[in-house]
């Protein structure tokens, strides 16, 4: 107890001053401490600033010329775009003509077949393998690969079209992505410090697996641009062909339809010559029928005016075998009579077979001979008339009403 209560120990006046003279000493060299570290701060602090700064212009710099390569690519990919959409439609132009060509060709096929359906209605000797069949054969062989060849260019059109959207449809999505991302470089040129809402973003400078590379990116845009430029090249070419494939149908179908034209005019001219002929021999058949006629008449008139100079003869040789005795004579008068009942049979003999269809030139086999070509001409006559109706009428008419177009 008595311990606690000594006074504490006291310093000589050298410790005092030792002990202020090590505190200034450690005051000036804390303060010396403190002062480089602060001019090393402030050094430091302008140095990072600069740092940022030209940091900050140099992105600055390239986010510009990252909003040029962008805006050159977007506007190259319009330009592409602009140039698909053109060819897309006009090849939609190509599918309507095509299409309506196509249409065109369906109608002179049916009257073309319909031609030849009919034409098997021709009778007797005019159902003939004529020049006219051969034409409408061969206008619907030149019609069927018509169709065929347009068929073809229109599913070839069809197939382009799907390949033109394909490549519009990607050049539209490259340009949504360009235009997202102009969009947001736009925005990143004009954010200063002085922007009230920024913020920290964390995890924004990681480098994910999506990223691209800068030659990835270009490369991308390049295959799009590509992929337009060919299919635009081959929706040219495609224009081309069919346009040809359109020209050349045409000319084919109005080449062939003019030669079948041609064919059954020039067969309804031989076919009427044809007829005016049996007309005419018809008509000379019949006036020599009527002659005939007048001719069989005339031998049965001769042919019964033999019958009375008959009986005399017969009468006076009847009376003269009744001479008597010596006078039953075969004298001149007795010859003569005889001769003349013999000659008189005889010639009416002759008048009766010319008459008759016993012999070879009867005039009656003659008058049913002319009987039979009457009847076998107007027949023919018939035919030709039939054929005529099938040609001129059915069939020339029915293609009158079709039309060759140019679509």
């Amino acid at each position: 107890m008595a311990r606690l209560l000594q006074a504490p120990p006291k310093f000589l006046p050298s410790e005092w001053d030792i002990a202020n003279k090590l505190q200034r000493a450690s005051a000036e060299v804390q303060k010396s401490q403190s002062e480089r570290l602060t001019a090393e701060s402030q050094r430091l602090v302008d140095e990072i600033e600069k740092t940022t700064q030209k940091t900050q212009s140099e992105v600055k710099k390239r986010i510009e010329q990252r909003r040029e390569e962008i805006s050159f690519w977007k506007q190259e990919l319009d330009i592409k775009l602009d140039q698909i959409v053109h060819e897309t439609e006009a090849l939609l132009t190509f599918k309507t003509r095509l299409e309506k060509s196509l249409e065109g060709c369906k109608e002179p096929l049916t009257i073309a077949q319909k031609c030849l359906l009919i034409r098997q209605r021709r009778t007797g000797i005019d159902l003939v393998h004529d020049e006219v069949e051969r034409e409408l054969l061969k206008e619907v062989e030149v019609l069927q690969e018509a169709i065929a060849l347009l068929e073809r260019t229109l599913e070839q059109t069809n197939e382009q079209i799907r390949l033109n959207r394909s490549a519009k449809y990607n050049l539209e999505l490259d340009l949504k992505d360009k235009f997202t991302a102009l969009m947001i470089d736009d925005y990143c040129a004009n954010v200063t410090r002085n922007n009230p809402d920024m913020r920290y973003a964390d995890n924004t400078v990681k480098i994910e697996g999506s990223f691209v590379s800068p030659q990835e990116w270009v490369d991308f845009s390049k295959i799009n641009i590509e992929k337009a430029d060919k299919q635009r090249n081959n929706s040219l070419e495609l224009q081309v062909l069919a346009e040809n494939v359109l020209s050349q149908t045409a000319s084919d179908m109005r080449k062939q339809r003019e030669l079948v034209d041609v064919a059954f005019r020039n067969r309804v001219k031989e076919v009427k010559d044809a007829k005016d002929n049996l007309e005419t021999l018809l008509a000379m058949v019949m006036d020599e029928t009527v002659s005939q006629e007048k001719n069989i008449a005339a031998l049965k008139k001769a042919i019964a005016d033999k019958e009375l100079p008959v009986k005399v003869a017969q009468n006076l040789l009847e009376a003269r075998n009744h001479r008597p005795n010596v006078e039953l004579c075969y004298d001149k008068v007795q010859y003569g009579l005889i001769n003349e009942v013999q000659e008189i049979r005889a010639n009416v003999q002759r008048q009766v077979e010319m008459m008759k269809d016993g012999g070879k030139c009867g005039a009656e086999r003659e008058l049913k001979g002319l009987g039979r070509r009457q009847l076998s001409l107007e027949e023919e006559i018939q035919v030709k008339e039939n054929t005529l109706y099938i040609d001129e009428v059915l069939c020339m008419r029915m293609r009158e009403s079709a039309h060759i177009n140019n679509f």
